[in-house]
Formats: C-alpha cells, sequence, structure tokens
C-alpha cells in the first residue's frame, strides 16, 4: 500500500517524475493528529514527543494539529487531554468511556477507527511502543491505509504527502516511504527519536468528544488481573541523562562490571550494543539500538562499541557522544563528538578513578562554582 524509495534526496526534495494531483476525495482529507498514549492514568512522554513532531507537520501544511485521547471517565484522563494543548495542539478529540480502562486492541482500535472515519485526518501519528505498535497496525488494516513503522524522520513533500523515513535492509539503509493511494497516512516513531518540545502552561482549548459505540459483550478480551512487569521499571536508558554502554570490545561478560561501575559512579543507566544481548552477556532490556531502546541522553559514553548503523539510529539524538575503542576505523568515530583510540577494558578502570576524585564532596563545591 506504500511506496518505498530509497533515501537519496532528503525527504523534502520531491520525487521526480512521481508528483501528480491528489485525488478529489483526499481533499476531505485534513489536519495531523497524535494518538496520545495514556496506559493505567500516565501518559508516555512518546506523545508528547509526537506532538512537537506533529507540530512542525501542521504549521508546513498549514492545518491544524489535535491530540486523541481515548480513555476512561475522570480526572487522569482530562488531565491527558490538558497536556496535548500545553504540548501545542489546537484542540483535542476525546472518548470516554468505561471499557477504556485498560488497554485492549478491540475498543481502542474501534474507537481510533470511528474517529478517523468521522473526521479524517491527513496524517496520524502513534508511538512505536509495544502498545503503540499493535493499535497501528489493526487500525492501519481497518482503514485500508499504509503504515510506516519505527520511523526516524518525519517531513511532507512538495505535494503535501507525508515523508516518513526509517531504516530498511536490517538497518544497512535509510528508505523513505510515501503513502500515495490512501488516507491517513500513518506512521509510528520510537521513543527518544524525537527530541521533547517545551510544555507551556495553556488553558485547554476546543475538545470534540464522540461516544465509544461498544459494550462489553462485544469485547472478547477480558483483563483478569495486572501485574507490573518489575525488571522494566527498573531500566530507565531511553529517558537517562547519562548513558555508560558496552560492546564486543570489552572481551568478556565480566568485563561488564566496569560498565555498571562507571555508571554507577556518574549515576548513570547502562547498557550495551545488540551482540552483547545476543552473546548472552547482557539482559535484552539493556539493548541499545534500532532493535532496542533508542536514547537521548545528555552524555552518552560508547565503550568496544563499533558503531554499526542499527547501533547509531538508536543514539545519534545525544547531546555528546563519547567512544573508546582500539580500531581508529570503527564506525562510530564517523558520528561520535569525541573519540579515544584505546583498549577500553584498560581505560574505563582510570576514567572512573577520574571521575570518583572530580565528583568527590570534597571538589563538589569547586565544580558547582
Amino acid at each position: 500500500m506504500a511506496d518505498e524509495s530509497p533515501k537519496a534526496p532528503p525527504p523534502a526534495a520531491g520525487r521526480a517524475g512521481m508528483k501528480k494531483e491528489l485525488p478529489e476525495h483526499f481533499k476531505s482529507y485534513k489536519h495531523v493528529w497524535v494518538a496520545v498514549e495514556m496506559e493505567r492514568g500516565q501518559v508516555h512522554p512518546v506523545s508528547f514527543e509526537l506532538l512537537g513532531e506533529g507540530r512542525k507537520l501542521a504549521d508546513k501544511l498549514g492545518v491544524q494539529l489535535a491530540g486523541v485521547v481515548l480513555g476512561p471517565p475522570g480526572e487522569a484522563t482530562w488531565h491527558a487531554v490538558a497536556e496535548c494543548f500545553a504540548y501545542g495542539a489546537d484542540l483535542a478529540y476525546l472518548i470516554e468511556d468505561p471499557l477504556l480502562r485498560d488497554y485492549r486492541n478491540e475498543p481502542y482500535s474501534k474507537g481510533l477507527t470511528d474517529l478517523v472515519n468521522a473526521y479524517q485526518p491527513e496524517i496520524l501519528l502513534l508511538g512505536a511502543t509495544t502498545l503503540g505498535r499493535d493499535l497501528a497496525g489493526s487500525v492501519a488494516t481497518t482503514l485500508k491505509t499504509g503504515l510506516t513503522a519505527d520511523c526516524t524522520e518525519l517531513d511532507v513533500d512538495d505535494d503535501k504527502s507525508l515523508a516518513a523515513t526509517r531504516p530498511t535492509f536490517g538497518g544497512s539503509l535509510l528508505c523513505t516511504i510515501y503513502t500515495l493511494n490512501f488516507r491517513p497516512q500513518m506512521a509510528t516513531i520510537r521513543p527518544r527519536v524525537m527530541a521533547m518540545p517545551e510544555r507551556r502552561e495553556r488553558p485547554i482549548g476546543r475538545v470534540i468528544q464522540h461516544p465509544l459505540s461498544m459494550v462489553e459483550e462485544d469485547i472478547v478480551t477480558k483483563i483478569l488481573s495486572f501485574l507490573p512487569d518489575g525488571q522494566s521499571l527498573k531500566v530507565n536508558l531511553a529517558y537517562a541523562d547519562i548513558v555508560v554502554a558496552g560492546g564486543l570490545g570489552m572481551g568478556a561478560a565480566e568485563n561488564f562490571q566496569l560498565i555498571k561501575g562507571l555508571a554507577a559512579t556518574l549515576g548513570a543507566e547502562y547498557g550495551c550494543s545488540r551482540p552483547v544481548v545476543q552473546k548472552g552477556w547482557m539482559p535484552a532490556e539493556r539493548q541499545i539500538g534500532q532493535t532496542g531502546k533508542t536514547i537521548r541522553p545528555k552524555l552518552y559514553i560508547a565503550a568496544g562499541i563499533s558503531g554499526a548503523i542499527q547501533h547509531r539510529v538508536g543514539v545519534e539524538g545525544a547531546d555528546l557522544i563519547v567512544a573508546i575503542n582500539t580500531d581508529a576505523n570503527a564506525p562510530i568515530f564517523d558520528f561520535a563528538h569525541v573519540g579515544i583510540v584505546t583498549d577500553a577494558v584498560r581505560f574505563l578502570p582510570a576514567l572512573k578513578e577520574a571521575f570518583v576524585r572530580r565528583l568527590s564532596p570534597h571538589n563538589r563545591d569547586k565544580l558547582a562554582s
């Protein structure tokens, strides 16, 4: 349903020889929507990141940005609506229903599909989270439209088509995908790929409420109990300010104590590259990259990581990347801000000692000044 082409020119450059007048019935599809992900009363931060990106697209198209909130009646749902406006939305669509207390594919898919059919957005963005991927796939299938998953860049082309860029062929290439013949144009974006916009306190604007038109007997899935995943709650790689990670260059599983030790000294999170998980040296929830976590820390220290495109996609949003590798030609040095050519196993203890001295209570007053 979507046309795929290698990313030779940037998305805004257009599609040579492909430009055409949009079908007449497409003209009824207007505005950019962001589906706000809310689970058990908490809005996922990726929703705010998408509102920031949606604001840019809406401004380029000269249309409105809308937040779409589905949830149970109550204060938490209306708080999510208010946050849409705080992060730049012009209006909000709301479905309030007790059936939406916990996420289930059937009521959420019907609710979002009904909204799209009733109000016809031209672009619909969702987070590429576990919940968002499940919802986006079923909604796109029901609407018989295209869906571009795990995008790293969004833009609008000269003919106002959404240009959605994502890694392909195992991450070795970037391609830009256009949904030319169907509406809405749908895309999912992973957390931390887009920058978090500034939050500005604003009053709640126009809210369009819509019924769910569904009863419990229509839903096959039943939630018997909720068991939070305690392990995943402990891993906060995506939103950490400092991350220290290791790759196969660390040499052995036991050497990852050096990664953990430096992270503890800096009050940081620690992670690893995909080959390390495949070796069984670190758990999957610590993986950084295209198939792991996308991060945007203020400081990222990569030790013994070669920097393949799959890893680069997950870390290039960091403010400062420090790479440590024995191979002076490692790809990571192409995008790192600071490169250190040395053996990470020998270097990390000295780096940790330097930070301990620098961050000791005796020196904190000096650092503050």
